[in-house]
């Protein structure tokens, strides 16, 4: 059985999440990477995703997060994220509002970068609608 460690994820909003895992699958930006207890240190820059944490009573939750970094150390994991809500809060309405933020900053971008980004964000917006959507 795997073995426990702390995990903590802050949004500026709130304390999200602080608890014992397991394990914990992060979007990484240069894909996602899962953390087990004694994983060695780093800290990664977080992409818009879903990070998927399964607690030590097995139980598991799975989070949609943007923007950020994590930070893996000897005492666990810590993620920082500019935005983090719960799949099972999230609503079709709630995820048709991101998805329609995200088509208004495609449509404002004033360069190729800020529109490739937001081109990026509504992709993965859309995968999340089709997750709440199961």
């Amino acid at each position: 059985m795997a073995q426990a460690f702390s995990f903590e994820l802050v949004s500026p909003e709130r304390l999200v999440l602080s608890e014992s895992c397991t394990s914990v699958v992060v979007p990484g930006l240069d894909g996602f990477f899962t953390v087990l207890k004694d994983h060695s240190p780093v800290i990664a820059s977080i992409s818009p995703g879903v990070l998927e944490a399964e607690m030590e009573d097995g139980s598991k939750r799975d989070i949609y997060v943007r923007g950020g970094f994590a930070d893996v150390a000897n005492s666990g994991l810590k993620v920082l994220v500019e935005q983090a809500l719960p799949i099972d809060e999230l609503d079709h309405d709630k995820v048709a509002q991101l998805i329609k933020d995200a088509e208004e900053d495609v449509a404002d971008a004033q360069s190729d970068d800020v529109r490739n980004e937001a081109d990026l964000r509504l992709s993965r917006l859309h995968k999340l609608q089709a997750a709440v959507s199961k």
